[in-house]
């Protein structure tokens, strides 16, 4: 008996024309994403048929949907997943630093990189402690994570300004510095190589980033490390230098010429 070849999800096969849709070719990409009604004509599909299956797309992390233009845009797993795969060997050189520091401090380290106005984990190092936060594939908005100083250290200070004033809600108590502080955090990025935030997520003190280059000086990646516990200021320090020493050594790997 001759085997029939597989027959494809036409199910998939259609999620999988929305995300193309959203991906934009041409004049088509719109970094604000599209509305629902765009989507479906764009496809020569029914309305309520593209927004249930925009809806299951959205509750994977797929697409996501702005709550104040209601359109639609790839969502931050779909990034995750492309990181990995288009980064793969920026992680797979970074692996050895991370480990490394994690045995030195006994503290969580990961590798991040900047995406839109989000910083995605690629990789994470543990330490020894029983209990992890798992980061690896998840993006939180850049002002809410450490790594955001030394993903952001080159841009202009209007810039940080904007995306400051344009991502904190007016008269939150927030635990993100005020805007000298963060300007202040790049300033020392820039200096010294690296930058202790005292603001970081999952409940922790802390933490200590430092920028990663490539061959064209530019900021591709961060390496972080979570702190459990705040050491001495003199303890900071050393601490920071040798996560700008590793940020420094990954730097070098990708063509970065030392100074």
């Amino acid at each position: 008996m001759t085997e029939r070849p597989a027959v494809s999800s036409a199910g998939l096969r259609r999620d999988l024309e929305i995300l193309d849709v959203l991906a934009g070719h041409g004049a088509e990409r719109d970094a604000e994403g599209f509305g629902v009604s765009w989507i479906a004509q764009r496809l020569g599909r029914e309305k309520s048929q593209v927004s249930r299956a925009l809806r299951a797309l959205e509750a994977e992390g797929m697409v996501e949907r702005d709550p104040l233009t209601r359109r639609y845009r790839l969502g931050w797993r779909l990034f995750a997943l492309a990181a990995r795969t288009q980064q793969a060997r920026l992680a797979q050189m970074a692996a050895p630093c991370l480990r490394r520091l994690a045995s030195t401090f006994d503290e969580d380290t990961h590798l991040c990189v900047l995406r839109g106005e989000q910083v995605l984990t690629l990789l994470s190092a543990p330490s020894s402690r029983a209990y992890h936060r798992v980061w690896e594939g998840v993006a939180v908005p850049v002002l809410m994570a450490g790594a955001g100083r030394a993903l952001l250290a080159d841009w202009h200070q209007d810039h940080v300004r904007e995306l400051l004033r344009a991502s904190l809600p007016g008269g939150l108590d927030s635990a993100i510095a005020d805007e000298e502080q963060w300007l202040a955090d790049l300033a020392h990025v820039r200096e010294f190589g690296y930058v202790v935030s005292a603001v970081e997520l999952d409940d922790l003190p802390g933490g200590i980033t430092a920028p990663v280059r490539d061959h064209r000086r530019l900021i591709v990646a961060a390496i972080s490390m979570s702190l459990t516990r705040v050491p001495p200021e003199s303890r900071l320090e050393e601490m920071g230098k040798v996560v700008a020493e590793s940020a420094q050594e990954l730097s070098a790997a990708l063509g970065y010429p030392r100074p």
